[in-house]
């Protein structure tokens, strides 16, 4: 049960406990918002912040007006956390960041809670990483002079493919220099939120890219 701040709640007795019939429950104001829960619900882990809470350990716990336990953490991770003490099962909203519930669970020394969430983390790591990464392929246009310096100074994660003399040559100086069309590869991995994880800029080589974009690769 979920309650803000100054709503109506039920009498509360000696040792901030609820009084008359409601011995049983146990109101805790975390963030400024006010979860109604029971006292079996918060020690079904014996060794959690909870736990230690709600049996009246020296925790120094401050509580409010109604005597609710003031707990100066996140009430938008608290419900899970709440509720995984409840049944059992992590159920979280789709826009909630397992994160979040992580830090929580790891503050209130949850360890059930702890292992799923990061095993869920893991899971969907590994998931990602079983992504084939993608190629682009750069066509680049440089004379036999400059074949040496262009494979010497590829950098960002480029790689040598293929050297193709494409039979044209021309004067220079005193000696025939030839053309030749150098194929270069980058590798882009998905990241998690489905954008490269590698910047596509260009090969840092003192060549000229050929013009022609009608050209492909087999």
């Amino acid at each position: 049960m979920r309650m803000e701040a100054g709503e109506a709640a039920p009498p509360v007795g000696a040792g901030g406990r609820p009084g008359g019939g409601w011995g049983k429950w146990v109101r805790l104001n975390v963030g400024g918002t006010v979860f109604l829960t029971t006292r079996q619900t918060l020690c079904r882990e014996q060794k959690s912040f909870l736990s230690r809470l709600c049996q009246g350990e020296e925790l120094q716990s401050d509580r409010d007006e109604t005597g609710a336990y003031l707990i100066d953490r996140d009430p938008t991770y608290f419900g899970p956390i709440l509720n995984f003490l409840r049944h059992g099962k992590l159920v979280l909203d789709k826009d909630m960041a397992e994160e979040g519930v992580l830090e929580e669970a790891e503050f209130y020394n949850i360890g059930p809670l702890i292992r799923i969430i990061k095993d869920r983390m893991e899971e969907k790591d590994y998931t990602v990483a079983q992504v084939p990464p993608k190629h682009v392929y750069r066509v680049l246009q440089c004379q036999e002079e400059e074949l040496t310096q262009m494979v010497s100074t590829m950098s960002d994660g480029w790689r040598f493919e293929q050297l193709v003399n494409i039979g044209s040559s021309y004067n220079y100086g005193s000696e025939d220099q030839a053309e030749f069309l150098c194929v270069v590869s980058k590798e882009l991995h998905s990241s998690p939120h489905g954008l490269s994880s590698e910047s596509t800029r260009k090969a840092k080589v003192p060549v000229r890219t050929l013009p022609d974009p009608s050209l492909s690769l087999q």
